[in-house]
């Protein structure tokens, strides 16, 4: 059991050392979401996104996590390779 374990967490390790730049622009875009609706928000109730903490949360989570794995080189380069 512990054999199993231990390979969970290496292989967790090895996939957030890969996806660092991703998680980070997830994490950034959580935080400016948040800050998004806490300075300007909508206090009407009628904007989708920005009516609710949590909507503004999680579309600043997306919208980092998309921008944050731009950065990342190896998927186009493996993507040219195979052509």
């Amino acid at each position: 059991m512990k054999i199993q374990n231990r390979d969970m967490i290496d292989k967790s390790i090895q996939y957030i050392k890969k996806q660092w730049i991703t998680i980070t622009g997830a994490a950034l875009g959580a935080l400016g979401g948040y800050l998004y609706w806490y300075f300007i928000g909508c206090n009407s109730g009628t904007c989708p996104i920005t009516s609710s903490p949590v909507n503004s949360t999680l579309y600043g989570v997306l919208l980092g996590g998309l921008l944050g794995s731009m950065f990342i080189k190896g998927s186009s380069e493996k993507n040219r390779d195979s052509k």
